[in-house]
């Protein structure tokens, strides 16, 4: 798809724009601040001999950052047993189709609530975290036992108005998609051989459902600033987007000088 089309530099004069800004603050240290509301309330090898899959675990989640949330909400196929769930492992891999995968920590043997239900219902609605909420939704990751909601323990509204699917969206969240199940994999275990130890949800976004204070005049952009999304890092530490630089994408005639230009370079080197 070409940039005349989608626009990524949304700038006539990137530079002169660029020029205006303050600069970087290079000396700038990450910091632990409290969360939102500090008084929110309830509701090397990785496959080395003798090394515990759980350090594979801790490792990555610490290195592959940030990630983004999906907070998954789901019910079984006769409404019961509605489920409320964030995941890290999370992305978008298409948007035409709108693709999303979202990974789990088990096989569907011994599935937890969420994946059981978009197994049996072929659906789920994956909402955006926002900051004004993450109390709440980190709760909904709560080790309660199935007959228990999440949606209670965290006290967020479910809004059963959705088009495509029957699960309830978040009414606190930014930004919630409709999905249905498009395919599931399983993972054997390298640890415990015989054994599944995960399983891939792919999805298909078959509604979009964004607030109105978020989008720009033309409808195909969120505002961070207003979205204000929460992301993961490793163990139990969440970050924040406040702040950010744009660098266009680089043109090969304009930039580079075509391949006379790459020559160029490559005899500046020799």
């Amino acid at each position: 798809m070409g940039d005349a089309i989608i626009k990524r530099n949304p700038h006539p004069d990137f530079k002169k724009v660029e020029a205006s800004r303050p600069e970087l603050d290079a000396k700038s240290q990450f910091r632990y601040t409290k969360t939102v509301d500090a008084d929110w309330t309830f509701g090397e090898d990785p496959h080395e001999e003798g090394r515990p899959a759980g350090f594979n675990y801790k490792l990555l989640i610490s290195a592959i950052v940030p990630r983004p949330i999906a907070f998954v909400s789901s019910q079984a196929p006769d409404g019961t047993k509605k489920n409320l769930a964030p995941f890290s492992y999370f992305n978008m891999m298409s948007h035409d189709p709108p693709m999303f995968v979202v990974g789990f920590a088990s096989g569907l043997a011994n599935a937890k609530d969420t994946l059981r239900n978009v197994s049996d219902s072929g659906e789920c609605v994956i909402n955006i975290i926002s900051e004004h909420f993450i109390e709440a939704a980190n709760s909904a990751s709560v080790n309660a036992p199935p007959d228990v909601s999440e949606w209670d323990i965290s006290g967020l509204t479910p809004k059963y108005d959705c088009e495509t699917v029957k699960c309830a969206r978040v009414g606190e969240a930014i930004v919630s998609i409709e999905c249905k199940l498009d395919m599931l994999k399983e993972f054997d275990s390298k640890a415990r051989p015989g054994n599944k130890s995960g399983c891939m949800a792919v999805f298909e976004g078959t509604r979009f459902w964004v607030r109105e204070d978020a989008l720009n005049e033309d409808k195909n952009m969120v505002d961070p600033g207003v979205l204000k999304p929460v992301s993961r890092l490793g163990g139990i530490t969440y970050a924040r987007v406040t702040e950010a630089f744009e660098i266009p994408r680089t043109d090969f005639d304009k930039d580079v000088g075509g391949q006379e230009g790459v020559e160029n370079i490559q005899k500046q080197k020799n």
